[in-house]
């Protein structure tokens, strides 16, 4: 590519010329001549010397792209044909201003290619990089770091563009390259002088944060931090109140806590390796940046805040391994209780109504605050405990008057707590008397102050989420269930205008009625009277919006069930309860199916759909509380359900639609086959027809599940029903694979690649329960079909999930037909297809033997050969010998050594054995 392309023509132009060079040397650079490649070095070197001459520089994006083809070439061919890549570079660009920025750019976009974190590199390309970065440290880095020196120091009045781009520069490389060069009087002063320039400041911070966070000798490290903190404090950085540059703070306090953490490692180190005096002098260091640390934990700006909580943390750490803490230290654990505590509070500008990404972030920052407040409690539990008691009350006495930031923060401290200060199973109210009692004491205010009246939705949350996390409390107090239970069921909860409040409140009343089930029977039909208008099916027409969303009422319909089922009731009342529940679903399923029959509108169609099947989904919830046949029979609602069943079967002969009434009626069966067990089989067959009907991958990916729970709960129950519908499955299975695809559709080809899966699955699990008889009883051409696609499955496509399930079933088919009384021609079967399979498919370049999943691929295949062995005997090893493995041209010795191993009676010494026998086998 001549010169006159690269530096010629509009931007445009130049950028493209530029994308094809990148193009070439990432891809292609191996097949060019040695001519062409040195033409390309040119090219490059000619380009850079042309843009010492330019009146003006090119854009920013040209030169961006232009660094990323030196880097490249660079690792290309850096340890073979251009040793001297930096030599030459720099003699070129010397100290002109517009050279050096390109200099500074090569040298970032090559640290790019050598260490960044966020690309995964193959291990071919980690080796080469290793490499490259060594051969750099003996060859070239103190010079690249000379030249450095020499920016910062020429520049350092005239361009301060340059200077932080080679600010940016020593903080990539000083990760990777030897500290001394870099942690130096003359570097560290010049660094710190930076500090005092407005427009270097930040990338001096970031700089001097790489030089304290690379690792060294713990002694070392804390020399250079205290000698570095004692100039800064002298410049008077420490004084962060007097800042107002808010950006400049964020990356100081960034640094701060890479100093504090810095030395909190050199004080680990120092006192595993038993150095008490230098560990007292780290810990003392370490004492005198915790105003600074407090500071900037306290400071109303989130993010700087969230810099230091590192350091913070790691304190903490520290005095929670110290024996006995001083006045000092604890003052110090007290202040970051009260700095959490201001800090977890909500600011004004927070939207609660339409949270973007500062909320999200705040979000964030308090998982941040929460973390430290667990460590806080892991030091002082008591100081923990005291300090939200004496918030919360204070508030809480005064809720009404007070702030809604405030009185969020309260209730939520209490509600961390039980994080703070774990104990199993929730048994907060037990045990030590006096923690014990504080919380009871918190948990009776919160539930009779009426904060849970306060009008605004984070309090209103906060205290739902605080009665359902402490819902022990209700059983030493059951007294205040009655009012609990109402703000669930009025305004304050379900029935609260904000549809955030009622969609999480309908998940926690959930949680909340089945935890307390034993206490919840005298409040039961009230209960349910209460929430009968939420359990209306919203009607899908007039625009009507339903006070909760289908996947809310879910929980709703869940909740009725459990108070039902688990209610203190006789059999007869609880039937009847269940029926006056179920009962205006299924009549109102039977309207809206009709409708859908009758819509001509497609946009009407999918509505009624989803209201029938939001319908069988909440039936399928109420039956949640049951845990099996006997459970429903218990309760009598057995009939109930049942009913239910011919309501929602018919809805499969319904010819619009079929995708969601299907997967609806396909999970209530699942649900049924757990509470009916045997009286769904009558309703099986029908509904099976139904569902193989105009099938796609996805329908049967679904189906299949369903014939694998029935098959291996009922075995030969089923077996009249398995062997009718067997082959009308595998017909509507092998029509959808065998339909034709475009090589590039990648969503197709996944689906069949899942539905084979299913296929497998299916034949393990007919195999797996007895029930070989359904395969054998299809007649010889269907059965040898089957086999076929077994074998194709363990050797021809590459999905190592697929191949262990298909080595399961011939391993299991060999067991059960491989001996002398099996099927006619099964033992043929076993010589020409399944001992071929256990070789190809592992000797496929496919089969990764790298790979976790293939290597459990690779196990059943031993396990199959072990089983031929057993059914087979002799004639196995025999067959082996002589004919098989020779006819793979392998050495008589190899063939010798694999028969012993195969005789061996630990199946895992084969099992080993027949790894390394492929790994040697491969090319």
């Amino acid at each position: 590519m001549p010169i006159q392309t690269l530096d010629k023509g509009d931007d445009h132009v130049k950028f493209f010329c530029f994308q094809v060079l990148e193009h070439q040397v990432k891809y292609k650079y191996s097949e060019l001549s040695t001519a062409q490649q040195q033409l390309i070095r040119g090219t490059l070197l000619s380009w850079l010397q042309a843009q010492m001459l330019n009146p003006q520089p090119e854009k920013t994006f040209i030169r961006n792209k232009a660094a990323q083809v030196f880097a490249l070439l660079f690792v290309t061919e850096y340890l073979t044909k251009w040793p001297k890549f930096f030599f030459d570079i720099l003699s070129v660009v010397d100290l002109n201003p517009r050279g050096v920025d390109l200099y500074l750019r090569i040298l970032m976009a090559i640290d790019s290619e050598l260490v960044d974190r966020d690309v995964v590199h193959t291990s071919e390309e980690a080796r080469r990089n290793t490499l490259i970065k060594d051969t750099m440290r003996e060859q070239c880095i103190p010079n690249l770091v000379e030249s450095w020196y020499q920016i910062l120091h020429n520049y350092q009045y005239t361009n301060s563009e340059v200077l932080c781009q080679c600010l940016e520069v020593v903080g990539a490389y000083v990760s990777w390259i030897d500290l001394s060069l870099i942690a130096n009087d003359r570097f560290i002063n010049m660094l710190l002088g930076h500090m005092s320039v407005e427009v270097l400041r930040e990338e001096a911070c970031d700089c001097l944060f790489e030089i304290v966070n690379k690792g060294m000798d713990p002694v070392d490290k804390m020399k250079l931090v205290e000698s570095l903190c004692q100039v800064l404090q002298t410049a008077g950085f420490f004084s962060i109140d007097q800042e107002e540059d808010l950006d400049f703070v964020a990356r100081f306090s960034k640094l701060v806590n890479g100093m504090g953490q810095s030395l909190i490692v050199s004080w680990t180190k120092l006192i595993k390796n038993g150095a008490v005096k230098n560990a007292q002098e780290a810990l003392e260091a370490i004492e005198t940046k915790v105003p600074l640390m407090l500071q900037l934990l306290v400071h109303e700006d989130d993010d700087i805040s969230s810099n230091i909580i590192g350091f913070c943390y790691d304190y903490l750490h520290i005095l929670k391994q110290l024996s006995v803490l001083s006045d000092q230290q604890k003052a110090n654990v007290e202040a970051i209780m009260l700095a959490v505590m201001k800090k977890l509070t909500y600011d004004e500008e927070y939207n609660f109504e339409n949270e973007g990404e500062d909320e999200a972030m705040f979000v964030e920052y308090r998982k941040q605050l929460k973390l430290l407040l667990d460590r806080l409690a892991q030091v002082s539990p008591e100081l923990v405990l005291a300090s939200v008691r004496r918030v919360f009350s204070a508030t809480l006495q005064n809720w009404q008057t007070t702030r809604f930031m405030e009185v969020e923060v309260a209730v939520r401290l209490l509600y961390m707590l039980a994080e703070a200060l774990p104990v199993s199973h929730g048994a907060h109210f037990s045990g030590d008397v006096s923690k014990a009692s504080a919380l009871q004491d918190m948990m009776r205010t919160l539930v009779t102050s009426g904060v849970s009246s306060y009008q605004h939705t984070s309090v209103t949350l906060e205290f739902f989420e605080t009665v359902v996390r402490y819902e022990k409390f209700f059983t030493v107090e059951p007294q205040h269930i009655p009012c609990v239970l109402m703000a669930f069921l009025d305004h304050r909860g379900l029935w609260h205008s904000s549809a955030k409040v009622r969609s999480r409140t309908a998940y926690l009343f959930s949680r909340f009625v089945k935890s307390l089930n034993k206490q919840m029977n005298p409040y039961i039909e009230d209960i349910l009277n209460r929430i009968q208008d939420l359990l209306a099916l919203s009607p899908p027409e007039n625009g009507y919006q339903s006070l909760l969303s289908s996947d809310d009422q879910l929980f709703i319909y869940e909740t009725a069930g459990a108070l039902i089922v688990n209610s203190e009731y006789p059999a007869e009342h609880k039937q009847a309860l269940m029926k006056d529940l179920l009962t205006p679903l299924m009549e109102r399923f039977k309207v809206l199916l009709e409708k859908l029959m009758m819509a001509q509108d497609e946009e009407r169609q999918v509505s009624l759909a989803d209201s029938l099947n939001h319908a069988v989904g909440f039936a399928s919830r109420t039956s949640k509380a049951f845990s099996n046949k006997q459970t429903v029979k218990q309760c009598g609602c057995s009939q109930v359900y049942l009913d239910c069943l011919q309501t929602f079967l018919p809805a499969l002969s319904c010819p619009l639609q079929k995708d969601v009434l299907r997967s609806g009626v396909r999970t209530f069966l699942h649900r049924m086959i757990i509470c009916l067990e045997e009286e769904v089989l009558p309703f099986i067959p029908s509904a099976s027809e139904h569902m193989l009907k105009d099938c796609e991958a996805k329908d049967l990916q679904e189906f299949i599940p369903l014939i694998n729970q029935i098959t291996a709960k009922f075995k030969m129950q089923v077996s009249p029903f398995l062997q009718q519908m067997f082959m009308p499955l595998l017909h509507a299975i092998f029509e959808v694979l065998l339909r034709p695809a475009e090589d590039n559709d990648q969503s197709a080809a996944l689906e069949k690649q899942m539905l084979r899966r299913s296929y497998f699955a299916f034949l393990q699990t007919v195999t797996g329960s007895g029930m070989s008889e359904v395969i054998a009883n299809q007649g010889a051409e269907n059965v040898e079909r089957v086999l076929v696609t077994v074998i194709q499955g363990a050797v021809e496509y590459p999905d190592p999930t697929a191949q262990k399930t298909c080595f399961i079933i011939l391993s299991k088919l060999v067991e059960l037909w491989g001996g002398k009384d099996g099927p006619a021609g099964f033992a043929d079967f076993v010589y020409k297809h399944i001992v071929p399979a256990c070789f190809l498919a592992p000797l496929k370049q496919t089969f990764d033997l790298a790979d976790a999943q293939t290597v459990l691929a690779l196990s059943e295949c031993a396990v199959t050969l072990k089983t031929i062995h057993l059914k087979r005997g002799p004639e196995c090893v025999q067959y082996l010998q002589q004919e098989y493995l020779p006819s793979l041209q392998v050495a008589p010795e190899i063939i010798q050594e694999f028969c012993q191993a195969l005789q061996q009676p630990d199946a895992k010494v084969f099992k080993n054995y027949l790894k390394v026998f492929f790994q040697r086998a491969k090319p």
